[in-house]
């Protein structure tokens, strides 16, 4: 790992793990993604945690075949946090870092498990087209974002990489909040937009434009202009945020870091537009959210890594 990130890593037991469970957990997210919009929240009704009142559903659904199989692979996210907690309790003592990162980990789940439930429970899957769930889903969205961000910092520092030192309060590293927060912002509006394409398609574009303008449209339709809008609004912050990093820096690892983030925002901005396009094809809004994990990511190392 040392040659490609220039810097000195551990690969243990442990921090292969940790970086395992970061991989495993983007996956269970994209699956989730492939759940939303395919429609198939209710594949399993509202019965949670059993599938249709059953252990072993009958899987010849497709709808019902793709909600089982993702809330398999989060009930295995469960067992791999539990071991990720013992685990880090037995290498690491009292007040290390890594404790506290994968407490935040063991939380972020909690709220994970609890919002899949409620929204399956409540019945605020499939085609419910309620406000409530377009609140609920931008909220998803945002604690999958933290959760990838404490896994992705108990990661790092089980590998040896440092902690931030947040006590030099530099107006760079104020930049690096604010552009963090406006991620979490662009990519909340962004599972609404999201949401709004699964239960009001468009057959074209131009059907598109004028579902966006119709004032007799759901809230919903209204709403899904906000996100690209908000992705344009905080470009500038993003773009001059990472470049002061970059200028600034004398660690390569770090100038490195920023120019990969910058490459990978108008990687996403790029996405979103050929997605708009496309008129939001399945496979397209999880290559969105893909690169959005990925982006968050060196976004989270950039901050964390800036001293």
């Amino acid at each position: 790992m040392e040659g490609f990130l220039l810097i000195n890593l551990k690969l243990t037991r442990f921090s292969m793990f940790a970086w395992g469970v970061l991989a495993y957990n983007i996956l269970v997210i994209l699956w989730g993604a492939l759940v939303r919009a395919s429609g198939s929240g209710a594949g399993c009704g509202e019965h949670f945690p059993l599938c249709n009142g059953l252990s072993i559903p009958d899987l010849t659904q497709r709808a019902t075949a793709i909600e089982f199989i993702h809330r398999m692979m989060s009930g295995m996210v469960l067992i791999l946090v539990i071991i990720y907690f013992v685990w880090s309790r037995r290498v690491f003592s009292k007040g290390h870092r890594v404790r506290l990162g994968v407490f935040l980990v063991v939380v972020f789940t909690g709220f994970e498990a609890l919002i899949g439930a409620g929204l399956v429970v409540f019945g605020l899957t499939a085609y419910n087209t309620s406000e409530i769930r377009a609140l609920v889903v931008a909220l998803h969205l945002t604690n999958t974002l933290l959760l990838t961000g404490a896994l992705t910092l108990s990661a790092w520092w089980i590998s040896g990489g440092s902690g931030p030192r947040w006590r030099e309060a530099r107006p760079v590293k104020w930049l690096l909040i604010a552009s963090l927060l406006a991620m979490l912002i662009i990519s909340a509006m962004g599972a609404v937009t999201a949401l709004s394409d699964t239960l009001f398609p468009a057959s074209s574009l131009d059907e598109g434009f004028h579902q966006d303008i119709d004032p007799s449209a759901h809230i919903l339709v209204k709403l899904r202009v906000i996100h690209p809008v908000l992705a344009i609004l905080f470009t500038m912050l993003i773009v001059i945020t990472t470049w002061l990093v970059r200028m600034r820096s004398h660690n390569l690892f770090l100038r490195r870091l920023a120019a990969m983030t910058l490459v990978m925002y108008m990687a996403q901005i790029g996405v979103g537009v050929i997605n708009v396009i496309l008129l939001a094809p399945i496979w397209m809004q999880i290559t969105h959210l893909l690169v959005t994990k990925l982006l968050w990511i060196t976004m989270v190392l950039m901050a964390n890594e800036y001293k």
